[in-house]
């Protein structure tokens, strides 16, 4: 008889244990599916497209990309014509301590040497405000020898067309080039240095 009150209670707890490990085991698959990225974080941390098709000659197209601005802008002839002339005004003219891959370490800061298209990530390297767009080659409030670029409100930075930083801002370094590929002559992948049968 003891014999079988024992094996009873044994199989009693054998049951329960094995219910409770399911329940446990129901309860923890939300638990750790929590911690994994949801599908808004993870394409928010993944490469964006950009087409900038309809992008006008010294305008500025904003994309998203990790939660960040990244600025597309279409610079004309006259507009990339300044480069060399503000050498001498700039901190980092040859971008040696700024933040971009070695194929952006040129004048005009762009995957192709002389190319009209930049592409950076809109945010002062300062203090992290967004700096404006000011296009046009003539005297601003700011700088009466403006030739043309982006200027940060929040402390007075100033970026020429190539997004590289004036003497005398607040801001040490360039804005960042991040790293992108083109995907044909009208479109862009931005969060990739390169692509299969890209351009």
């Amino acid at each position: 008889m003891t014999d079988k009150v024992n094996e009873s209670r044994r199989n009693l707890l054998i049951a329960t244990s094995v219910v409770g490990a399911i329940g446990a085991g129901f309860a923890a698959v939300p638990f750790l599916k929590s911690w994994m990225p949801s599908e808004r974080a993870k394409s928010a941390g993944g490469p964006v497209e950009a087409d900038f098709s309809k992008l006008e000659m010294g305008q500025k197209l904003d994309v998203n990309w990790r939660g960040q601005p990244i600025f597309i802008v279409k610079r004309d002839k006259a507009q990339l014509a300044t480069l060399p002339e503000l050498n001498s005004r700039l901190k980092d003219p040859d971008s040696e301590k700024s933040l971009q891959a070695d194929w952006a370490k040129n004048l005009h800061r762009s995957r192709k040497e002389n190319e009209g298209l930049l592409v950076m990530v809109g945010i002062c390297t300062h203090l992290g405000c967004s700096p404006k767009f000011y296009p046009e080659i003539v005297p601003q409030v700011f700088d009466s020898e403006w030739k043309g670029g982006f200027y940060c409100p929040c402390h007075n930075s100033k970026f020429d067309i190539a997004g590289r930083v004036y003497s005398g801002s607040p801001a040490g370094t360039n804005l960042v080039i991040p790293p992108y590929a083109f995907i044909d002559e009208n479109s862009l992948i931005i969060g990739v240095d390169e692509i299969e049968g890209g351009a």
